[in-house]
C-alpha cells in the first residue's frame, strides 16, 4: 500500500495542532488571544480541529485598545457565540484611568504599547500561565528570533538571548512561579500559507478583508482609515478609495492597500505578486524605530 505524503499545509497544520495539544498537556490555565483578525482565526480553526469533538478546552481573550475596526469587533463576537467559545474581553481604556496613564498624542495616536499593561493585569487577573497568539516569525525581524513556546519572566518581560531549545519537537514549558509562556503554534506559517489554508478549509473572515470602498487619508504613502481616532488637519488629503487590509490592526495604525479583491482567489494573486512584506506596507507603529517591535515585545508585549 502507497504510503500517503501529507502536503506543505497539511504539514504545517499537523505541526501547530501538536503544538496546541503540547499546551493543554503542560500547562494548567491557559488561553487563546483572539483579535478578530485573520491569524487569530486561523488559530481558533485549528484549535478547534485539536480538540474536536471537543469543545475548545481555553478562553478567547481579547485586549481591546478602543480604536479597533468595527467588522473586526462584530466577527470576533459572532465567532466566538457560534462555536461556545469563553469571551474575555479587557480594555485598555480601563487601565489608563484605573493606572492614570498618559494617553498618547498626535497625529496617529496608538495605544498599542500601552496595552502591554492590561495584558499583564489580564494574565495575573486570571492566572493565565500561557498564552497563545498567531504571530509568525515572517511578520517581523523581532518575531523571527521567539521560538514556539517563548518564556516571559515575572514581570512579563522577554529576553531574546535566554530562549530555550526546541530540539526534536520537544516543548519545554516548565515555568516559575509567576512567570508566563507566550506560545506560537503558526510561527513556521507565512502569510500567503495562511491564504493559501483559509481557502483550502473554507474560512470565514471579516469582510475587511476584500476590497471594498472606504474614506481615507494619505499619508507619506500609505492610505489611513478616516475616523474619531486620528486627527485631521486641514491640510489633509482625503478621498474615497477601494482598498482592502493585509493586517488588522488598530484603526490608528494600521494602513489599507488600494485593492480591487473580492475573493479570496484574487487576495493570495496579490500577495504572490508583492515584493512588500504584511506589516512593511500597512504598520505605522513598526516604524516609530528600526526596534519598535522588539523594544515593546521586551516590555511585555505579545
Amino acid at each position: 500500500m502507497k504510503k500517503y505524503k501529507l502536503d506543505y499545509l497539511e504539514q504545517l497544520e499537523a505541526e501547530s495542532i501538536y503544538i496546541m495539544r503540547e499546551v493543554a498537556a503542560q500547562f494548567e490555565n491557559p488561553a487563546l488571544l483572539f483579535s478578530g483578525g485573520k491569524d487569530s482565526i486561523t488559530l481558533v480553526h485549528l484549535a478547534q480541529k485539536a480538540f474536536a469533538p471537543m469543545k475548545i478546552p481555553f478562553p478567547l481573550v481579547h485586549i481591546d485598545t478602543g480604536h479597533n475596526f468595527k467588522e473586526a469587533l462584530i466577527f470576533r463576537d459572532h465567532l466566538a457565540k457560534e462555536i461556545g467559545a469563553e469571551l474575555i474581553v479587557r480594555k485598555v481604556e480601563d487601565t489608563i484611568r484605573e493606572k492614570k496613564l498618559t494617553q498618547p498624542k498626535g497625529k496617529f495616536a496608538s495605544r498599542n504599547w500601552l496595552q502591554t499593561h492590561t495584558l499583564l493585569d489580564t494574565i495575573e487577573e486570571f492566572n493565565f500561565d500561557a498564552c497563545i497568539g498567531g504571530a509568525r516569525r515572517d511578520e517581523e525581524k523581532a518575531r523571527s528570533k521567539e521560538r514556539f513556546f517563548s518564556v516571559r519572566d515575572e514581570f512579563g518581560q522577554w529576553e531574546p538571548k535566554l530562549q530555550r531549545p526546541e530540539l526534536w519537537n520537544i516543548y519545554n514549558g516548565r515555568i516559575h512561579k509567576g512567570e508566563n509562556v507566550r506560545v506560537f503554534p503558526i510561527s513556521n506559517w507565512t502569510e500567503l500559507d495562511v491564504w493559501n489554508y483559509i481557502r483550502k478549509e473554507n474560512i470565514s473572515l471579516p469582510s475587511i478583508y476584500f476590497a471594498h470602498e472606504r474614506e481615507v487619508l494619505e499619508h507619506e504613502g500609505q492610505l489611513i482609515a478616516v475616523s474619531d481616532f486620528i486627527q485631521i488637519d486641514e491640510n489633509d488629503r482625503i478621498s474615497t478609495r477601494k482598498v482592502r487590509y493585509r493586517t488588522v490592526g488598530d484603526m490608528t495604525c494600521t494602513a489599507a492597500v488600494e485593492s480591487s479583491a473580492t475573493t479570496l482567489d484574487d487576495v493570495i494573486h496579490e500577495i504572490t505578486t508583492s515584493r512588500i512584506s504584511e506589516r512593511g506596507e500597512t504598520r505605522i507603529d513598526d516604524k516609530v524605530t528600526e526596534a519598535a517591535m522588539e523594544d515593546r515585545k521586551k516590555g511585555g508585549y505579545f
